[in-house]
């Protein structure tokens, strides 16, 4: 899978997570809802189109599903993952974009051993340079380290 597919997936991703925190709902439902409704440029931001026509290349989709679904399965754990790395900060009291970028990155690093613990962080950061505050790069970075030295493999 080229790199241009996972980033695309994964910030499809972050806008589907970010949607979770308020539904009680099946995550099926969330999918559907949103590929129904929703079509977007081929473009970093995915900008929404007028052309219902087009869609989100299948590889896209797929890469950008398996995230929802697996932060949906692990929700728990990961935000008990993120409770016990993240200081002075609840997550109750977290923004809504740290917080999907937080489980999405987490996910990644504790489930998706394949994809390297850099790349997991660098795109979470990114991201969150896009969508979130001037501070949410530094705290997704140091969150996301320590999750990734308690679970992977340090060289």
């Amino acid at each position: 899978m080229n790199k241009g597919v996972r980033r695309r997936g994964r910030e499809l991703g972050l806008k589907l997570i970010y949607s979770l925190q308020d539904l009680e709902g099946e995550v099926a439902v969330l999918l559907d809802d949103f590929w129904g409704n929703f079509r977007f440029q081929d473009d970093v931001l995915g900008e929404p189109l007028d052309d219902l026509s087009e869609s989100v290349p299948v590889e896209v989709r797929r890469f950008a599903e398996g995230l929802v679904r697996g932060v949906a399965e692990h929700c728990a754990d990961l935000d008990a993952e993120i409770s016990r790395f993240s200081t002075n900060w609840s997550i109750e009291r977290m923004a809504r974009v740290d917080l999907a970028l937080l489980r999405m990155g987490s996910y990644e690093l504790v489930h998706c051993l394949d994809v390297p613990t850099n790349v997991v962080i660098n795109e979470a950061i990114e991201l969150g340079k896009v969508y979130g505050t001037k501070e949410t790069s530094a705290f997704i970075n140091g969150i996301l380290d320590r999750i990734s030295r308690a679970h992977r493999p340090q060289p």
